[in-house]
Formats: structure tokens, C-alpha cells, sequence
């Protein structure tokens, strides 16, 4: 893998974490079910905040060979791995939030997070701001407080799919002395890597695209630098939280397939993604990829790749008519995550506290994923769920 090219780490994908020489020739570290870990004597007891292991929360060698592999990938200092996507993010929250601090969060902003804080973290003390997501840099410095202690970017953004300008945001940040946080579980390291860009923290929800086979939850944060490891890894001890040891290991085995898969996520995601823009049922699409979508210059620059996952507007605004389109379907079903090998719609309107929306008047929003499926089909079924309409 190089800076320039993420994506040019099939060799690598292959065999980070794997110690064959640890587990008498194993390729695959073995599951490792930890609570109790045995302490040699009254000195290894006295030393063991030194040790590698001492508590099965802690982590175990399985969640080290993740966590190597991921920050290997990220190119960061160090990587934790958390129960989930959503863990991930609460703990970085977490570690830059105190009594009277401010976070400087995107109107795209992941759902469950955004009530986290507006439910929860508001009260301890800690405020938020919701910026627009293609703010201008004159906008964004206007928001930021004294108290400011996170900036924390989408890119591309839950449902609307807006593209940030990210080297705007870190030099902004750098400016201010601030920390900043990016959710990369759309690109993947393997089309773009936060932290060659600057950014401080990147956050993945390995659920999806790392694991890739819709069975584990799991997340990952990867720290640009020690201080800040060490920072955001006292949150996750605080807070108790950890993956499990069969899901660290199916997300290291989901590493070895990523690029493979990518590859077909992103070639078919981009056909129906042009593909719908052309039919008349369709009002707009929001795909990094095509030009129309919101933050296209932004994705160009800054990513090399996409992924498969985007959404699209239908030309209607009554539910009975989405159920119709919905429930014709076949090949993709509707749930609520993305990134394995089945297909799958999402249909969700956008919250009235939305600050900024990608389209104006009505229409139904569909978040799709394009799985691993034949493309052909994909778009087949589709079609016969537009006749439905």
C-alpha cells in the first residue's frame, strides 16, 4: 500500500495480523475467549499494568491482531476496537467531551449519534452545532467557540451522502487547536485514509464493509498519534466497553476478502447509480460517484474509489405508493445496515431538524446497497418495482 494509493494493499490485506509462526503454522490467529488471564506471581501482579494482557476487557490476542491490521491499513499510530460502529463514536465523543465543552458536529451526522448527544451528553454540560455540510470556511470558523473541543466530519454523510471538504476542515482545526474525528465506514482505508489528510481520528463500523458478511458487530478507531490513543482508549476502558473475541476474529478474517468485494460494490453501485438517475421515477440520486450529487469535486479530490452504498429519491411522496415499490422487491430487502453481500433498501425521510436537505418539495428517500448479487438482476428487480408504481 502507498500514500498516493490506498487501494493498492491486496498484499497486505492478505496477511496483516496473521501469525502463523505464534500458533504452530495456524494462518488464522485463533479466537481468543478471554475473562481471567493468570497473573505468574506477586511481581508479574505488581507489573501488570505493563503487561500485555491482564483482563479479558482489556484485550486479548485476537483484538490485537485486529487492531494491528486496521491501524497497519489506516496508517495510524494505533488502533481499538470497540463492541459496534455506534460504540466507536460515543467513545470519541466521549473523550472530548467535559462539563461546558462544545462539539462542532455535520448536519449529516449518523442518527443514533446525534440523540446521544442531544439526548444524553446535553446533560452533562456539553452543547453542540449542527454545520451544513458543504459549509464555506468563513462559515465554519464563525462556529467554533472557545469552548470547541471536537470537530467531527461525515464524509460522505449518513443518507444524503455530501462529500466535505476535508482539507478545509483540518487546516480550519489546525488553526484552532482542535481535534478532529472523520467516519470512514463508507470508504473503507482502501479508498481513503483520514489520517494521511490530516484528520486526527477515523472511525469505522467493521460491522459493514470490514466484516462484509452481515453476522458480527464491531467497530474500530484508528489515532493519528499517541496522545490521542491514549486519550480515546481511557474513554473506551471507562466506559467498559469491548468487542467479543468471535467478533474480532470474523473481522480480521472479513479483511482478507475486502478489496475483492470493494471491487464489485463499487462497479455495480455505480451502474444503478447511473442507471437510476435516467429513469423518470426517479427525482434526483446521491451518489459521490456522479457529478449532480452534492460534494462531487470534494470526493473527487480527496477519495479514490467509492463504495456501494448511495441513495435515491423517488418522484412520489405518499407511503402507500414507497410501500408498493418496496414491497415488490425481491432480490433486495429492506434493513437496517449495509455493506455484505446481500442487497438491501433502506426507505427513511430525513428528521425535520435536518439544517440543510439535497432536495427541495417532496419525495421518498431510499438508501440502497448494491451486494454482491448479478448486477443484471439488481437493476431487473428494480425495474419491476417501478412498474409497480
Amino acid at each position: 500500500m502507498t500514500k498516493d494509493n490506498p487501494q493498492n494493499c491486496m498484499t497486505d490485506l492478505a496477511h496483516l495480523g496473521s501469525t502463523p509462526e505464534a500458533y504452530n503454522g495456524l494462518v488464522n490467529p485463533p479466537a481468543h475467549r478471554a475473562s481471567t488471564i493468570i497473573i505468574k506471581d506477586f511481581n508479574g501482579f505488581k507489573n501488570c499494568f505493563n503487561a500485555p494482557y491482564r483482563y479479558g476487557r482489556e484485550g486479548t490476542p485476537s483484538s490485537k491482531a485486529f487492531e494491528h491490521a486496521i491501524a497497519k491499513l489506516d496508517n495510524a499510530h494505533n488502533a481499538i476496537a470497540t463492541s459496534s460502529g455506534l460504540a466507536a463514536i460515543i467513545n470519541v465523543l466521549n473523550a472530548y467531551s467535559r462539563n461546558g465543552a462544545h462539539l462542532l458536529l455535520p448536519d449529516n451526522f449518523y442518527g443514533f449519534a446525534r440523540q446521544y448527544v442531544d439526548e444524553t451528553l446535553s446533560k452533562f454540560g456539553v452543547s453542540a452545532s449542527y454545520y451544513p455540510p458543504l459549509i464555506e470556511k468563513s462559515d465554519l470558523m464563525a462556529m467554533i467557540k472557545p469552548e470547541t473541543s471536537l470537530l467531527y466530519i461525515e464524509a460522505p454523510g449518513s443518507l444524503t451522502y455530501e462529500v466535505q471538504d476535508i482539507g478545509m476542515f483540518v487546516e480550519v482545526a489546525k488553526s484552532k487547536g482542535l481535534k478532529t474525528a472523520c467516519d470512514n465506514s463508507w470508504g473503507t482505508p482502501l479508498n481513503i485514509r483520514p489520517l494521511d489528510l490530516g484528520i486526527d481520528i477515523s472511525i469505522m463500523s467493521a460491522t459493514k464493509y470490514i466484516n462484509g458478511h452481515s453476522d458480527i458487530m464491531l467497530g474500530v478507531i484508528s489515532c493519528r498519534d499517541e496522545n490521542t490513543y491514549d486519550t480515546v482508549l481511557k474513554a473506551v476502558r471507562q466506559s467498559g466497553n469491548c468487542p467479543g473475541s468471535e467478533e474480532v476474529y470474523l473481522g480480521l478474517r472479513g479483511l482478507r476478502t475486502l478489496d475483492v468485494r470493494m471491487k464489485q460494490h463499487r462497479e455495480t453501485g455505480i451502474m444503478l447509480a447511473k442507471w437510476l438517475s435516467q429513469k423518470e421515477e426517479v427525482k434526483t440520486v446521491l451518489h459521490p460517484a456522479l457529478p449532480s450529487c452534492p460534494g462531487h469535486e470534494n470526493w473527487k479530490k480527496y477519495f479514490q474509489g467509492a463504495s456501494g452504498v448511495f441513495s435515491f429519491v423517488l418522484n412520489i411522496s405518499d407511503e402507500s405508493s414507497a410501500e408498493r415499490f418496496l414491497n415488490t422487491l425481491k432480490i433486495f430487502k429492506i434493513g437496517f445496515s449495509w455493506g455484505g453481500y446481500e442487497s438491501l433498501v433502506f426507505p427513511e425521510q430525513l428528521s425535520e431538524n435536518r439544517l440543510s436537505k439535497p432536495w427541495d418539495g417532496d419525495g421518498f428517500l431510499i438508501r440502497l446497497h448494491a451486494g454482491l448479487e448479478d448486477p443484471e438482476d439488481l437493476k431487473h428487480d428494480l425495474e419491476t418495482a417501478f412498474s409497480a408504481l
